[in-house]
């Protein structure tokens, strides 16, 4: 009966994480919709556009350690809890006729809400798992990708027969009622925290530092594309309809990459997955220039698998790289992430400025290209000659059967 409970309390923690992860990143993501209406709206250019944004998605990232450090003292629970408060005050304050301050000031107050989020999910479910923390992990970082399909083809099949502030109250209220429905789930005893086996050698920084630098510039590839997507299918013929399912079939594809990408790399490493899928984002970005909309559409899906399949092959290696205090490698990890997600797109929306969308979706491609030999830099770094955690087939099995034995215990 002991056991049973304990296991419980697990997949309690485990759920409480995913709703918290499904609804935030939803809300990240659910911003895209709203670009062209607060570009006309507001006047505003692609580079200003791609400011306004980062006031949300930079305020979100720059504070994933201060978070980390700030609220140690806190539950699981109110940690959570204050996470989703937050962000939904800021998306009131961003609904309230305040204008274009308002605006801004929303988005600020709602990165903050966001940024409490990552790393106490994370270390959550690390810490309620334990050795056998990497499926839970992928678990949570596949609720994100299940958020940001929904909300943004929600918002867009909205924004046309509601106002953009209407939308946005209600995307609070579901905030609000999130918070209430944590309650029950997340634990209301703070973590306790130590230290865990990492790489504390120079050698395991400098793989830790090559690991978060091509997180970086994978999320700027992401958001770089994402900026434009929504101008692309407007420009291709689409409706604000058509803009949501664009983006829908987009995170979709994300979603399904989690499990075919974390699938590629038991067969190709991390290093070897890596290399194949930024290969293909850069060639698929690219065609999604010379297409009509529906070749487009449906060029989405699999460019969603390769554009965000690569960050579960990533995520996932950060224990291994750790110096040991997971819940700070993980600040880190997505403060590189999610920083570089919110100042990339304001370098390629002024690109686009001075020359054409074209030229800047263009960028965003040779940045997933870029990372091709990166990528290369990080194998004497990884366990299992450079294969990683996914590593040889054979690595992959002994540690399934050691997770499914600790399950079975």
């Amino acid at each position: 009966m002991k056991l049973i409970h304990w296991w419980s309390k697990k997949k309690k923690s485990l759920m409480s994480a995913c709703l918290a992860h499904a609804l935030h990143d939803g809300y990240t993501d659910g911003l895209y919709a709203f670009l062209p209406v607060w570009q006309a709206e507001f006047g505003l250019s692609y580079a200003a556009l791609a400011i306004v944004r980062a006031l949300y998605y930079g305020t979100m990232g720059g504070l994933q350690i201060p978070a980390d450090r700030a609220l140690r003292g806190l539950s699981p629970r109110a940690a959570l809890i204050l996470s989703t408060a937050l962000a939904s005050a800021g998306l009131l304050i961003m609904a309230s006729p305040f204008g274009f301050a308002g605006l801004c000031v929303g988005l600020v107050v709602a990165g903050i809400g966001s940024s409490i989020q990552h790393p106490c999910g994370s270390m959550l479910v690390t810490v309620s798992y334990g050795s056998a923390s990497r499926h839970p992990l992928g678990i949570y970082n596949f609720s994100g990708d299940l958020g940001k399909a929904a909300l943004p083809a929600l918002v867009a099949v909205l924004l046309p027969s509601l106002g953009w502030q209407f939308v946005l109250g209600l995307m609070a209220v579901l905030g609000i009622a999130l918070s209430a429905a944590l309650v029950p789930l997340a634990p209301a005893a703070p973590i306790r925290r130590a230290a865990t086996t990492g790489v504390a050698s120079g050698q395991g920084r400098g793989g830790f530092a090559i690991l978060t630098t091509v997180g970086a510039l994978d999320t700027a590839t992401r958001m770089g594309y994402l900026l434009f997507l929504p101008f692309l299918i407007h420009g291709q013929g689409g409706d604000t309809a058509t803009v949501g399912l664009a983006l829908a079939l987009l995170f979709i594809g994300g979603a399904f990459g989690k499990a075919t990408c974390s699938w590629l790399g038991e067969r190709l490493g991390v290093v070897g997955s890596v290399m194949v899928t930024e290969t293909a984002t850069a060639l698929l970005i690219a065609a999604t220039l010379f297409t009509s909309l529906t070749p487009t559409l449906i060029l989405l899906p699999l460019l969603g698998i390769v554009l965000n399949g690569t960050s579960s092959v990533l995520y996932g290696t950060v224990p291994e790289l750790s110096d040991g205090d997971m819940g700070r490698a993980f600040a880190v990890f997505y403060t590189s992430v999610i920083g570089s997600g919110g100042l990339a797109p304001i370098l390629y929306g002024a690109i686009a400025d001075h020359s054409t969308q074209t030229i800047g979706v263009l960028a965003s491609a040779a940045t997933a290209a870029l990372i091709v030999p990166l990528v290369l830099t990080l194998k004497p770094h990884l366990s299992t000659s450079g294969a990683g955690p996914y590593g040889k087939a054979g690595f992959s099995r002994r540690w399934m059967s050691r997770w499914i034995g600790q399950g079975r215990q």
